[in-house]
C-alpha cells in the first residue's frame, strides 16, 4: 500500500511538472481587446487577423508633462490600457518630468518591479525595506544613472536642482497598478475613521483632519 501511494505520488508530481512546464506565450501576441466579453486575468486577445500596426504604437512620450500641481512632478504612464500590443508582455514604461525641487511622493507599485533611469537632472531616490526594519535605502542620481525599486516597497524621487529634471522608467507589469501612501491613507474614499488613523500614527484628531481635508 506505500508503495502504490509513493507511486501515485510520483505520477501526480511527473504530471504537474507536464502540465506547467511550459510557461511561455503560446502565441506571437495577445493584443488587448478592452470590450471583449470573457474577463481574464489581463483582457481578452483581439482577432490577430484585425490587429494593426498601431496596436503596438504610443505617442507622445516626447512631450513634458505638466507638473503645476502641489507635488510639482507629473508620470505619463503608458500601460496596457494606453498600448494595447503591451497585454500579456508583462511590461510598461513610463515618463516622470520633475519641476525645480519636484516630489514624486512615496508610493508602491503593487504588481512590478521598477528601473529607472535618469535622462536629466539630479534626483534623490530611495525605498524602505519591510517591516520589521524599514531601512532607508537612498542614493542621488545624476544623468545617466539607473536605479531600481523592488516590487511592492514605497519608493520615491526628489528634484534636488533648480532647473527641470526628468526620467524614464521600466516596469515588469502590464498593469504595475500604484498606490500613493498619503492618497491612500488620508485620502480613501470613504474615509478611514479618524479613531483607526491617530491611534495608528500617535497624534492628535486635529492633525489628522488637517491632514484628511488636504485629500
Amino acid at each position: 500500500m506505500e508503495k502504490q501511494l509513493v507511486l501515485l505520488s510520483l505520477v501526480a508530481l511527473s504530471f504537474c511538472n507536464f502540465a506547467f512546464a511550459d510557461e511561455q506565450a503560446l502565441q506571437d501576441f495577445c493584443v488587448a481587446d478592452p470590450n471583449g466579453p470573457v474577463r481574464v486575468n489581463g483582457l481578452a486577445c483581439k482577432n490577430p487577423m484585425l490587429v494593426q500596426a498601431n496596436d503596438f504604437l504610443f505617442s507622445g512620450l516626447n512631450v513634458a508633462g505638466n507638473t503645476s500641481n502641489p507635488v510639482g512632478s507629473k508620470v505619463t504612464l503608458v500601460n496596457v490600457a494606453m498600448l494595447p500590443g503591451l497585454n500579456t508582455l508583462g511590461i510598461a514604461m513610463a515618463r516622470v518630468d520633475y519641476a525645480p525641487w519636484g516630489l514624486n511622493p512615496p508610493h508602491l507599485h503593487p504588481r512590478a518591479t521598477e528601473i529607472f533611469t535618469l535622462i536629466e537632472g539630479s534626483v534623490l531616490v530611495g525605498f524602505v525595506t519591510s517591516n520589521p526594519e524599514n531601512h532607508l535605502i537612498s542614493k542621488i542620481l545624476k544623468k545617466g544613472d539607473v536605479f531600481v525599486f523592488p516590487k511592492g516597497l514605497i519608493h520615491f524621487q526628489q528634484n534636488l536642482g533648480n532647473g527641470h529634471a526628468m526620467a524614464i522608467s521600466g516596469l515588469s507589469n502590464q498593469n504595475p497598478g500604484i498606490v500613493t501612501v498619503a492618497n491612500a491613507v488620508f485620502g480613501s474614499n470613504p474615509d478611514i475613521s479618524s479613531e483607526v488613523l491617530t491611534k495608528a500614527f500617535q497624534v492628535d484628531k486635529h492633525i489628522i483632519d488637517q491632514l484628511q481635508s488636504k485629500f
